[in-house]
């Protein structure tokens, strides 16, 4: 006998939000969906899927807000799927004078974090709950099993935990891909910081990819050989998976179709956020800046075909050996692989240190494991990390990445210097490259950096000689003053 409530509520049937309705039915849920109508842009798209997709099934669709609100069971707990901004916020005032305290609102979109630290204060302003649920799995995630990180009001989580823990992703252990991440908008920081990851693994497989194609001519039914063998190895992942896929697809016109696609890469915003918050807590996020950046360039197509004329590369027509060179690039791809997710998780402590949100390092890492697209098979590796007695204070300098990177460095390196002798782009095995030996190295040349900023803004310095937190500024002309400026750090 069907329930007289529905057990929850979706509002937005775009593609995320109708598969996530249907996921929900599936796993035992009775779902109430309403969709926003713009006269003219967007009718009947409520009637469209109550009818197509969700046809025969426990979904009730409904094209009044109010009467929407009132099929759902309390408290009731409703999510939204609609794009990030200002529609979050126009939603949640139709919303909220038909809510009664203790209702849940849940925002399953990209929203910005700071955001969600607002709604969540506003909603609890007004009696009702609010959570920051980053999702990641895209369609097939969304229908079949998403990693799902939620965070925002506590109080909510075991109300909304049964439903959002039964349409996530289950890891090879069978664990959902779904935990509560922590206060205020840490569930979509998570969620951030993930796309970041998401964009320096993309980069980097292009990257492979590009070196492999022009340095040894491989061709297309090879390299996807190339990557399905990687698939099977420790460079096992989602993106590797439909990398191998992608370059033997045919269409029916063109042949191999990745070979018609225009080389300009677009984005979203997700990864600029994770580079911006990254440098808002200082903390280096070199590798995924350059991912940003070079789908920026990417863009600029026009601007690189004019340059490339103005400038060629000498092409020095060098035989490389070709056994050799695939294993480089993929030291080159794993090695920089474990330093953006090393940068991605540095960043996740920063902030759980600075806005006092307790992250579990571990748990986080167990929810990529499955229904995200940065799943890969050493996120298991990373939480045993952060479980470990003496866990790390950076994901290099746990024992099992020590090993793995000496493993892999002579290759890494080789193969960066080859690429930049014959001309051939590859930033972001290069950025990776160089934060390691940055990290690993003891000294660096900020100490000129710091006499400069003393010389001509009186900025102060420490001394090799003094203890760390004492500051001393030099009269370095001889006629200058000794006031000094403060001290601080951006």
């Amino acid at each position: 006998m069907k329930q007289n409530k529905s057990n929850v509520g979706l509002i937005g049937l775009a593609v995320m939000g109708e598969n996530l309705a249907l996921n929900m039915e599936k796993n035992n849920w009775k779902v109430s969906v309403y969709n926003r109508t713009v006269p003219g842009v967007e009718e009947g798209v409520v009637e469209r899927f109550v009818n197509g997709r969700g046809k025969n099934k426990n979904i009730e669709g409904y094209t009044d807000i109010a009467a929407f609100v009132d099929s759902i069971a309390a408290p009731r707990k409703i999510m939204m799927m609609v794009r990030a901004g200002s529609p979050v916020d126009e939603l949640m005032e139709q919303l909220f004078p038909h809510l009664s305290p203790g209702d849940i609102l849940i925002d399953g979109g990209n929203s910005n974090y700071e955001d969600t630290n607002r709604r969540v204060q506003l909603a609890e302003s007004k009696g009702f709950l609010f959570v920051g649920a980053g999702v990641s799995g895209g369609e097939e995630g969304a229908l079949n099993g998403a990693s799902i990180m939620p965070g925002g009001s506590e109080a909510a989580w075991p109300e909304v935990k049964p439903i959002l823990q039964s349409i996530a992703a289950k890891a090879s252990d069978g664990t959902p891909c779904c935990d509560w991440v922590g206060p205020g908008g840490s569930g979509h920081f998570v969620k951030m910081i993930h796309n970041g990851i998401e964009y320096g693994d993309m980069q980097l497989i292009a990257e492979a990819y590009w070196t492999m194609k022009n340095l040894l001519k491989v061709n297309n039914e090879e390299l996807s050989t190339i990557f399905a063998y990687w698939n099977e190895g420790n460079l096992k992942s989602y993106l590797i998976e439909i990398t191998a896929k992608i370059l033997k697809h045919k269409d029916k016109y063109s042949g191999y179709l990745v070979d018609h696609i225009l080389d300009a890469a677009g984005q979203k915003g997700t990864g600029k956020w994770s580079v911006i918050n990254a440098m808002e807590l200082g903390m280096p996020l070199g590798l995924i800046a350059t991912a940003v950046f070079e789908r920026s360039l990417s863009a600029q197509k026009e601007l690189r075909k004019e340059a490339s004329s103005d400038y060629h590369h000498r092409e020095r027509q060098v035989i490389f050996n070709k056994p050799e060179l695939v294993i480089d690039v993929h030291s080159a791809l794993y090695a920089s692989k474990i330093i953006s997710y090393a940068q991605g998780f540095a960043v996740l402590q920063q902030a759980s240190d600075a806005f006092k949100w307790d992250l579990n390092l571990a748990s986080i890492a167990r929810m990529w494991r499955a229904g995200c697209i940065i799943r890969s098979v050493f996120l298991n590796d990373i939480a045993a990390a952060y479980e470990a007695p003496d866990k790390p204070k950076h994901l290099l300098l746990a024992p099992f990445f020590k090993t793995e990177i000496k493993q892999v460095f002579i290759g890494w390196k080789r193969l960066v210097a080859h690429c930049a002798q014959e001309g051939m782009p590859v930033p972001a095995f290069s950025s990776a490259l160089n934060y390691f030996y940055s990290l690993t190295s003891e000294t660096l040349p900020a100490n000129l950096i710091q006499a400069q900023r003393d010389y001509f803004g009186a900025h102060t310095f420490e001394r090799t000689d003094q203890p760390r937190g004492k500051y001393f500024h030099e009269n370095w002309t001889g006629h200058g003053g000794n006031t000094q400026s403060g001290t601080y750090n951006v």
